[in-house]
Parts: C-alpha cells; sequence; structure tokens
C-alpha cells in the first residue's frame, strides 16, 4: 500500500488549521488591538490656553503625535491637507473640536471620547466635522468593505493570467484591461449607485483600476518567477495580509505597530489610502501611495515580460529540436 496518499491526507489534515491559525492572526489580533499609536492631531489658540491642551493629549504616552497650529483656520487646512485627523481649538466659549469622519469615523468618535473626558463635567465641547464622510456612507463601511473585493478580483487576474499560460505583452495587456473593467464597474457601483465615494468620477475610477492592476500584476509576476508557487505567495500578501493590515476600517496609526505601516507598503492599503484622497480630500497626501502602487505594478509587469518560468500544467511543452543535419 503506498503511502504518497497517506502523507497528502495528513499534509492536509495539519495545514487546514495553520492556515486558520493564520487567517484568525492577520484579521482578528488588529481588530482586537485597535489603539491611537503616535495619530496626528492638532492644537490651535492661545500660547496659553493650546499648551494645555497639548498636555492633556501628550499624558497618553505614545498615543498622539501633536501639532501646534496659531489659529483655527490654520487647524481647518491641516486637516483638509490630511496632515493631522482632528484638531481641538482653545476658545474663550471652551474647547471646540474639529474632526473630518472622511478621513476615519472612528478616529472622529475616539477625538470626541478624549476631548470629552479631559474637560470639565458641565464644559460642553462643540464639533465640527471639517471634512464630512458622504451621506450614502456615513459610517464608512461601504469604503472599508471594498478592499477585499479589490484585492479578490486582482488575485483573479493574476491567477487566471498564469493558469492560461499567457506570457509577455499578451499577459500585460489582459492585466491592463481586466484591472480598467473592474475600476469602472467598481466606481459605478460605489460612486453612481451607493453614493460613498465622492470627488472626480474618472479619477476614483483609475484609483481603483490601478489598485487592482497593481494586485494582480504583482500576483503574475510572483507566478513568473516562481511558478504556481507565487500564486499562494500573492494570496497571502494581499489577502490574506493586504486586507486587515490596510487600516481602511479604522486608521493606519490605530492599528498594533508595525501593522499600520506594512499595511501601507502593500497595495490594499495603499490603494485604501489614496481612495480616501481622492474621493474627500482633492488628492491631499496622495503621493506616497502613487508611488507604492507604481512600484508594485512596475514590478510585476517586470517580472511577466522578462522573467522566464517553467510552464504551467495548462500549457505544452515545446518539444526539443534536432538540430540540422548539414551535407
Amino acid at each position: 500500500m503506498s503511502t504518497a496518499p497517506n502523507r497528502r491526507a495528513v499534509a492536509v489534515i495539519l495545514l487546514i488549521p495553520l492556515m486558520v491559525t493564520l487567517a484568525l492572526w492577520a484579521f482578528a489580533w488588529p481588530a482586537a488591538r485597535i489603539a491611537p499609536r503616535d495619530l496626528p492631531v492638532g492644537v490651535a489658540g492661545p500660547a496659553s490656553a493650546a499648551q494645555q491642551l497639548e498636555q492633556r493629549f501628550e499624558q497618553r504616552d505614545g498615543a498622539f503625535d501633536v501639532h501646534r497650529f496659531d489659529d483655527e483656520a490654520a487647524a481647518r487646512t491641516a486637516i483638509e491637507d490630511r496632515t493631522v485627523y482632528g484638531a481641538v481649538v482653545a476658545t474663550p466659549q471652551g474647547p471646540h473640536l474639529l474632526t473630518a469622519s472622511a478621513a476615519s469615523p472612528v478616529v472622529s468618535q475616539l477625538l470626541r471620547e478624549a476631548v470629552t473626558a479631559s474637560v470639565p463635567e458641565d464644559t460642553e465641547v462643540r464639533v465640527t466635522d471639517v471634512v464630512a464622510a458622504p451621506p450614502g456612507d456615513p459610517r464608512g463601511s461601504a469604503l472599508g468593505a471594498s478592499v477585499l473585493p479589490l484585492a479578490l478580483a486582482g488575485m483573479a487576474a493574476g491567477a487566471v493570467v498564469t493558469l492560461m499560460g499567457l506570457r509577455g505583452a499578451r499577459a500585460a495587456v489582459t492585466l491592463a484591461g481586466a484591472a480598467a473593467l473592474v475600476g469602472l464597474a467598481a466606481t459605478a457601483v460605489a460612486h453612481s449607485w451607493l453614493g460613498a465615494l465622492t470627488g472626480d468620477w474618472w479619477t476614483v475610477a483609475g484609483v481603483l483600476a490601478l489598485t487592482v492592476l497593481a494586485i494582480g500584476s504583482a500576483v503574475a509576476g510572483l507566478a513568473a518567477l516562481f511558478g504556481p508557487r507565487g500564486i499562494g505567495l500573492g494570496a497571502l500578501l494581499m489577502v490574506l495580509l493586504g486586507n486587515p493590515f490596510s487600516g481602511v476600517t479604522s486608521a493606519p496609526e490605530l492599528l498594533p505597530e508595525p501593522v499600520g505601516a506594512i499595511g501601507q507598503w502593500l497595495p490594499p492599503g495603499a490603494g485604501g489610502s489614496l481612495l480616501r484622497s481622492v474621493a474627500f480630500f482633492d488628492g491631499s497626501a496622495a503621493g506616497a501611495s502613487v508611488l507604492t502602487l507604481s512600484l508594485w505594478t512596475l514590478f510585476g509587469l517586470a517580472a511577466v515580460l522578462f522573467a522566464r518560468r517553467a510552464p504551467t500544467p495548462a500549457e505544452p511543452v515545446e518539444p526539443a529540436r534536432e538540430p540540422a543535419l548539414t551535407g
């Protein structure tokens, strides 16, 4: 009796619990440890009053990265530029909290609770949402839920191109065409139908397409370098790590270190941040995300175009040619 089937059965029995444990760690651990970690916030107002506000934030060591602004107008500009998530302005009537629910509804609620808890009970905290989330998605749920479908779409494009045996320019064109159609379809749903995204329609479609292209190119490129095992490596990076590490449902600064930073180096996190920038903040702070997505795309397409790999089971193996006989 052959032992090969028994070995495969044991491998499956051990592999499935291992994958489930890894998935629970990747998805549940960051969600269970959400807390501010060097979260950029601002204070503004007269020097003495602003200093008191700054000291209150700094009492929570390592939680907030406090920026000082001269007045409310400067604080508003910093929020619109995505330099800070919110700011507290000292006024004669009491603290005035400026938030941006479009940047993160979770952070907006956290700042509201933190400022309210730091003032006397009879003090009213006035709150202004400088960049509000759209009425179609006030809690940011649709935006947060969009990362996984985009990652799966990119995974599917890269895997199908690999398994169909497409190579070179044909593979690159296929990846680009699939990403463009996904970007158009996703924008039609999220922007036109649900109203969860605002901003220029075509710019949003371009961001979604670039995100899918970066993921699909990376998966196809890894498969070109490492064979079918590269598809599994791509799934690990883009779905199992990229989705929960993206911070789209909360904020990268709320995730355990270094999860938040790692997530922004992967296409799902960079794509989510870029989508917020173009949809709600007129493209502010978009440079780093564009660079990350572009580098992943260039890496993947370069590997698809130039790497030599073993053929997949779907590809025929070309027979070796006999040397020509000379007279």
